[in-house]
């Protein structure tokens, strides 16, 4: 999936381009549990290079920018009607309505993830779980942080935001740990 170029010595020489491509396959791998065939072909195709260009989620660190609907369409390479679909289960958020939709540049992530779910078979409608699996872990997070959040001290509450985010991170680790030792458990392994 990389090809860089070779010194002399035969150490690899990577320049930005192959640092990013690299940076995106661990990203897939890692983050997505993409086998590498898969991200081979995700490589491979024309859509992928504007997929490589989409930011990776801020976590909590600055303002997202708002995407219409059209774009966010564009973006997630969906169609309005299941962009309509994902919102009716919570799993897109518009702000506004009608014509002043606006939604977070972050739901074209979660619109493309949920479009390759489906592509296995899983509608909208079955993906409310995550939903609600992510709502009960930012309120038990919304719970230990609520009071430095409150604040009216500008350091506590930068504190406050800091241990959230730390928090968070902690809180997808385990996640992700105990759901692939049930993966395990379902395969027999």
């Amino acid at each position: 999936m990389l090809a860089p170029r070779r010194t002399q010595g035969g150490y690899r020489l990577f320049n930005e381009e192959d640092v990013e491509r690299l940076e995106t396959i661990l990203r897939l791998q890692r983050d997505e549990f993409l086998p590498l065939r898969v991200i081979r072909q995700e490589l491979a195709s024309p859509a992928a290079a504007k997929a490589r260009r989409r930011r990776r989620p801020s976590g909590l660190s600055g303002d997202e920018d708002e995407l219409s609907l059209s774009a966010l369409c564009e973006r997630a390479g969906i169609t309005p009607e299941l962009a309509r679909e994902l919102e009716d289960f919570g799993l897109l958020e518009a702000r506004g309505d009608g014509q002043h939709k606006r939604f977070a540049a972050s739901d074209a992530d979660v619109a493309a993830t949920c479009a390759k779910l489906s592509r296995y078979g899983v509608d909208p409608r079955h993906l409310r779980t995550f939903r609600h699996g992510a709502d009960r872990e930012a309120g038990l997070l919304q719970q230990l942080v609520a009071p430095a959040l409150r604040s009216r001290n500008p350091e506590r509450r930068q504190a406050g935001l800091e241990e959230l985010q730390a928090l968070a991170e902690l809180a997808q680790e385990l996640s992700q740990l105990l759901f692939w030792r049930d993966l395990r458990a379902v395969a027999g392994r």
